[in-house]
């Protein structure tokens, strides 16, 4: 039987995993082992109910509760699956992809492999004819993130997982994106730009304010990395009934920050900025710069 979260459509298998919703709208993640039972706070739900029927039913407790059977999200899964960090939350998950323009095909390197939220978003969005090659320094976390994305993504073929530091170099060339959630992600510059094609992309995750402004400045110190911009991502949730519509009493605000740059031409931007940012189309691709026009005039 399968064992894919992921699969869309056909009867809920035994070995795979279902979100079990309660009417309070409580999330569960149960996996379908035959014989077992899942304890909940409406009463337990037999396993077994639930293999074979379609997705989207509504299974009895034993004390009468009706409870809702659906294959997990990404995001119902990142919000409860085990962890040893702090993961990025799905809000931020879903801005970094498009924030780095994470494509299918897409090679990326990621550096901090945490509990595999961010690398399980990598490697749907870049599917199975991209890459992703995941750095941690410690065994015990990769092997506990490896625990985590394989639960939810089984086939993970197109994944590396490096025991490796990255600060101290990239095995990796012609890479099309790095991604890092590290504390000091300044200290991957020099081995991010060996790395990375030319237009390439710089990506990172960082909690604090202080974090952003050394990394912001570091990238464009380089004088390799321009288009530097930084984005913090805030959800307000609404609630929203018959009666009422309101902004929820509760909502999701700063978890962390979005920092990216492209990996541009050293040489030009050096002539660039030695002429004051005067500089034409014509010198950029080296050819001769046309003769200031006289009295006015053009020729």
């Amino acid at each position: 039987m399968s064992t894919d979260a992921t699969q869309r459509g056909g009867p809920l298998c035994a070995g795979e995993l279902v979100a079990l919703v309660d009417h309070k709208e409580r999330r569960y993640l149960v996996r379908l082992t035959p014989g077992k039972r899942f304890h909940t706070h409406v009463g337990h739900v037999n396993r077994d109910d639930l293999i074979g029927q379609p997705e989207g039913s509504w299974v009895l407790t034993v004390v009468g509760h009706r409870v809702l059977a659906l294959r997990p999200t990404l995001e119902d899964y990142v919000l409860q699956m085990p962890r040893a960090s702090q993961p990025i939350y799905p809000k931020d998950l879903g801005a970094l992809l498009v924030f780095a323009d994470i494509f299918p095909g897409a090679r990326v390197v990621e550096a901090g492999l945490g509990s595999g939220a961010l690398t399980l978003a990598l490697l749907r969005a870049v599917g199975p004819s991209g890459r992703v090659v995941s750095y941690e320094v410690r065994d015990d976390a990769a092997a506990r993130a490896q625990e985590n994305i394989t639960a939810f993504l089984p086939d993970i073929s197109n994944l590396t997982v490096r025991i490796a530091d990255v600060y101290l170099g990239m095995e990796e060339r012609a890479v099309d994106r790095v991604v890092l959630d590290l504390m000091e992600p300044w200290r991957a510059i020099p081995s991010a730009l060996e790395a990375l094609v030319p237009g390439g992309m710089f990506v990172a995750f960082l909690p604090t304010a202080l974090q952003v402004h050394q990394l912001v400045n570091e990238l464009r110190d380089t004088s390799y990395f321009r288009l530097v911009d930084t984005q913090e991502v805030l959800v307000r949730p609404w609630h929203v009934s018959r009666m009422s519509l309101r902004p929820d009493h509760r909502m999701v605000a700063h978890t962390g920050f979005l920092v990216r740059a492209r990996k541009t031409s050293r040489r030009i931007y050096a002539e660039w900025e030695e002429k004051g940012d005067a500089v034409s189309p014509a010198t950029l691709q080296g050819e001769e710069e046309a003769p200031p026009a006289q009295d006015g005039l053009t020729t």
